[in-house]
């Protein structure tokens, strides 16, 4: 699978999420301060350009970082077709996959350890979108809200 990470500074975190995304078997496409030679470090636009390699087919998913998770699931929440998912343990990653088909998953460079981290890509990579009729009607209703808000733009 191909994986957009961003993240809007290198840390810890970020190098692990590296390694543990290409040890997964995953290709990784690397935005913001954790690429060489990316001029657009800042959350909203590393964020929103990773968002937009999911919607562009240049990557399958994405999981963005910024200090707190929240700005970055932000930015890519605002790229039409993006489910972002800001996701601080497993259970709520599993959560996100089952009823919200979340495609980003955000964390959180300040309160996301790497045990965590594992975790939360364990539940992540391992948890299926649910295609019960129910889960199914709520992302029509998605893609209603997200076609009548981004008319005209």
């Amino acid at each position: 699978m191909r994986i957009a990470l961003s993240s809007d500074e290198r840390t810890e975190l970020t190098d692990f999420l590296i390694r543990e995304l290409r040890e997964r078997g995953h290709e990784v496409l690397l935005f913001g301060a954790i690429a060489e030679n990316d001029p657009d470090v800042d959350w909203p636009l590393a964020s929103s350009r990773a968002a937009r390699a999911v919607v562009n087919g240049e990557a399958d998913e994405a999981i963005v970082c910024c200090w707190t998770g929240t700005g970055a699931s932000i930015a890519a929440n605002k790229v039409r077709g993006i489910r972002a998912a800001l996701c601080h343990d497993a259970e709520t990653a599993r959560g996100a996959r089952i009823w919200n088909h979340a495609n980003v998953l955000a964390l959180s460079l300040r309160a996301t350890s790497i045990p965590i981290a594992k975790e939360i890509l364990d539940a992540w990579f391992e948890t299926p979108f649910s295609e019960d009729e129910w889960n199914l009607q709520q992302m029509a209703r998605i893609r209603a809200l997200e076609a009548e808000f981004s008319s005209g733009e």
